[in-house]
């Protein structure tokens, strides 16, 4: 796919900021882990839409960090389709060194979460990522790799895949916690695609809320 082909792909399948949405409201939620309280505000409405809330899948994986005591500190963190932020967030405030992304219109939200929860001189950064399109701006070698909840949008799924290959590094690994979607063949990006280039575990199944947290490293790492 030419560099052309792969932007005409990307602008059609992710949602496209156009600003004919001015209704709004916003909400903020505090929520407990690791010892820390976030705040993190939630800005509904449709200019949003995905982007707003904070799903359960998040909640899901900020607990297993919690539970599993996982080790950010001096890590290498990049979290993919943030829309609040509060993964990459806490990721930052437990020592890591953390990019925060997701598309252009979303930024502003994580912006002032950011600013709300993490202290001056905190190793936070956002920046806008579009999968398949600019991820060859971002460095190849992070050491840990975050999502929640963004395998729903199967045209996204190659895009998406493509992006964990560049930036995983060698000896890297990914976390994604997701809705397992029947409808939207979450399933298949897990089950088919991932394990084509990633060793894939299953780290934990949330019966009640349909929620799976996988681990992805390298083959052969």
């Amino acid at each position: 796919m030419s560099e052309s082909d792969s932007e005409l792909e990307s602008e059609s399948v992710f949602p496209q900021e156009d600003g004919l949405f001015a209704d709004s409201y916003t909400e903020e939620t505090q929520f407990h882990f690791c010892g820390h309280v976030l705040s993190i505000k939630q800005s509904f409405g449709a200019r949003l839409g995905v982007a707003a809330p904070v799903w359960e899948a998040a909640l899901s994986l900020c607990s297993y960090f919690e539970r599993k005591n996982l080790d950010f500190r001096g890590k290498k963190v990049i979290e993919l389709g943030a829309g609040t932020g509060i993964v990459g967030i806490l990721a930052a405030l437990q020592g890591g060194d953390v990019t925060i992304t997701d598309l252009p219109l979303a930024l502003e939200q994580i912006q002032g979460n950011v600013q709300a929860n993490i202290p001056v001189g905190g190793r936070a950064q956002v920046r806008a990522l579009s999968w398949g399109l600019d991820q060859g701006v971002f460095p190849e070698d992070y050491d840990l790799v975050l999502g929640a909840d963004i395998v729903y949008l199967e045209p996204t799924f190659p895009l998406l895949l493509g992006t964990l290959r560049h930036l995983c590094g060698p000896n890297g690994t990914i976390y994604l916690a997701s809705k397992m979607r029947e409808e939207h063949r979450t399933e298949s990006f897990f089950h088919d695609m991932l394990p084509q280039h990633f060793q894939l575990e299953l780290a934990q199944r949330d019966e009640e809320e349909n929620i799976n947290i996988y681990r992805a490293t390298h083959r052969g790492g």
